[in-house]
């Protein structure tokens, strides 16, 4: 009985994800739980591939190497694709900002009225946007994916900083 082959469309996606514990490490259970949940959303749902590659679905092992973030992108058995050196640089001020905005809307929720916490989180979607929209930009000549991938990518980008 033969497999019947993938469509194209689930071959150019993440099916894993994992982060390598030497140089990104473990957290508090708050983080841990952040990370969990930002690796969850983005393999629910996703377009995610190497340029010119289409014999996914990929696995993706995140390491940090001197303030870049290793892509290790393999294929679903373990066969390595491609490994992308990514300059965490650009998105420092972005990861910032976001932070920032993160902070003020936690603290809205609490007190202020409808009207600001919209407006703050309003805010906090652009920079988000504004983070995707980089990520998408200094990977588009290696790596194939739709903004909302863009956005849970930079999600787990962002959540990797956080120290609870």
């Amino acid at each position: 009985m033969s497999k019947k082959p993938m469509p194209a469309a689930m071959k150019q996606r993440l099916v894993g994800v994992t982060l390598d514990e030497a140089s990104i490490g473990r957290s508090n259970p708050d983080v841990e739980h952040e990370r969990a949940v930002a690796i969850y959303d983005l393999l629910e749902q996703n377009i995610f591939a190497p340029v010119d590659q289409a014999d996914g679905p990929y696995t993706l092992h995140l390491s940090i190497n001197d303030n870049r973030l290793v892509f290790d992108i393999r294929l679903e058995n373990g066969t390595p694709v491609m490994a992308h050196l990514f300059s965490l640089s650009p998105l420092r001020r972005i990861v910032k900002d976001y932070y920032m905005i993160c902070d003020s809307y936690y603290q809205a929720i609490r007190t202020a009225t409808p009207d600001k916490i919209e407006a703050i989180d309003m805010g906090r979607r652009g920079i988000h946007n504004e983070g995707s929209r980089i990520l998408m930009e200094r990977l588009k000549d290696k790596v194939t994916l739709d903004m909302d991938t863009a956005r849970r990518l930079f999600t787990l980008i962002c959540v990797l900083h956080w120290k609870g």
